[in-house]
This record gives C-alpha cells, structure tokens and sequence, in this order.
C-alpha cells in the first residue's frame, strides 16, 4: 500500500511540475530566460514565545511590547538564502524590477531593494515558476530564525516622566552589543546555518518582511485597547528588529525607525505550495 501511495504521489507531483496546475514554469523552458527553482528550506511548524512588532504605549507613555504565544500549524518553506544579484538581475532584464542599489558578488544577496522591490520581484517569481512566493510576516521570519532572531532592542533604563531616557537607554544597549558596521556583501553560505539550516540570517543583511507597522495602546494590564495598522512601513529583520519606510533601499538614508541603521536591505521569500501539492508532499514526508 505504501508502495502504490508512493508511486501515486510521484505522478501526481509530476503531473503538476509539468503544468497539471498551470502553466509550465518559466525556468522549464529551454527558449525561455533560465530561472532556477530557489533552494528552499522546510521548517517544522511549532509554538513559540514571540515579542509583538510595533510601538507600544501605556497611559500615553512608551511600553515594552507584550510577549504572546504564536501558533504556526503548517509547515514553512522558505528560502535557505537571500535572493541573490544575479536571480534578482533576471527580473531586472525582463523589466519587472527596478535595479538595485546595492553592489556586491552575483553569488552574493541582493541589497539596495525597497519593499516594493520586493514584492515585485516576488510577484515576477511567482509568474514564472508557477508556484506562489512572497515575503514571510514577522513570526515566520522569527519561527525561521530560531535561536538567531533577536527582537527590538529594549531599554535598560525606564522612566515614566521623561520617555527619552528609554529611547538613550536602547541605543546604548545596542551599542553595547559592539556590532562593527559590516557595509560589503559576501557570497551566499558566508554567515553558516542556523539550526533550520536557513543560512546567512541575522548577518549583514536585514531582511523584509509583509508585517505593517503597528501603534498599540495597552491598558494597565498590558491587553490592547486599541491598534493602528502602518503599512507604509514595514517591519525589517536581521541583527535585531527594526521598521523602515517602504520605499527605502539604504537603511543608512534615515528610513530606520529605530536603533542602529541596517547594513543592507535585502530579503528571502516564502513558497506557498497549492493545497494539492502540499497534500502530496506529507504523504511523502
């Protein structure tokens, strides 16, 4: 039986690689610009403490965000790197991205791209290769990073009659950290693996994600009272958390909301496999 599920998932995940589903894929057709399916790395999914992206106030006063479990039921596919140059440059020459800012080797990621760079260039991934990919949101992107994802950096000084002295406090904090500006790109695979196996997270390159800005209100309990949705800024992950401008490519430019300025801007995507084929895989799995 084992056997017939087996062959019957292989033809079937045949059938749809050959366009049971759609169209052939972009990178399958030899008269076509060649695309290589991105290496990707699958995460088990999981439940794990989270500290909530965004601006917190209580009383009309800056509050440490409130920390929460996160449930993530499906498995994650994700890329094992950041988009590289030279991928990002095949989206370029089709005049579906516009070019990136950054410089660095091919092999290397790509850096200098906005979040609406990203998004296109996801939106141009997805049409050539027929499956869906987009930028993971904030708990994906930490569920991926494992034991190297570092939130907001929090004050280690709070007075609630001058909120400066918190603002003075993180940089401080940050600074302590000693992290050495780090402005040149290094080829893929030179920051090694976390224990997911995704490399070259939380190095020199802070990566987007699809998470928006949010500005809550906590009661004196720490609950919500009320949320302000910000999606013209976006939440950005690397060394630590930060939120910059959609339209910023140079962390350096003054986009950064918070905190030391990122290195580099750049960014992975996530696959979203069709529910069909997904169902195939865990047979497989």
């Amino acid at each position: 039986m084992n056997i017939k599920l087996t062959s019957m998932a292989f033809i079937l995940l045949a059938g749809a690689t050959a366009g049971f589903l759609g169209a052939v894929p972009a990178w399958a057709d030899s008269d076509s610009l060649t695309i290589s399916p991105p290496e990707t790395v699958t995460v088990r999914p999981g439940t794990f403490e989270h500290v909530r992206a965004g601006e917190f106030l209580q009383g009309g006063r800056p509050a440490r965000a409130p920390r929460r479990a996160i449930s993530v039921r499906r498995p994650l596919e994700i890329m094992r790197y950041q988009v590289t140059l030279a991928d990002y440059g095949k989206c370029v020459s089709q005049g579906a991205c516009s070019p990136a800012d950054g410089r660095g080797p091919d092999d290397g990621p790509v850096t200098g791209v906005s979040y609406l760079d990203a998004t296109a260039y996801a939106e141009w991934l997805s049409d050539v290769t027929g499956d869906r990919w987009r930028l993971p949101t904030d708990e994906e992107w930490a569920l991926a990073a494992a034991e190297r994802f570092v939130p907001d950096i929090e004050p280690t000084e709070e007075d609630p009659d001058n909120p400066a002295l918190a603002w003075l406090s993180s940089y401080r904090r940050e600074a302590n950290l000693r992290r050495k500006p780090d402005p040149f790109t290094k080829s893929k695979g030179a920051f090694g693996e976390n224990s997911n196996g995704v490399a070259d997270i939380a190095g020199n390159v802070w990566e987007w994600t699809s998470s928006c800005y949010m500005r809550v209100a906590l009661d004196e309990r720490g609950e919500s009272l009320s949320e302000v949705e910000n999606c013209g800024v976006h939440v950005v992950e690397g060394f630590h958390r930060t939120y910059m401008s959609n339209f910023i490519r140079d962390g350096k430019s003054g986009g950064c909301a918070v905190g030391l300025p990122p290195d580099n801007l750049g960014f992975r995507l996530v696959r979203d496999r069709p529910g069909f084929l997904r169902k195939m895989l865990d047979l497989l799995s």
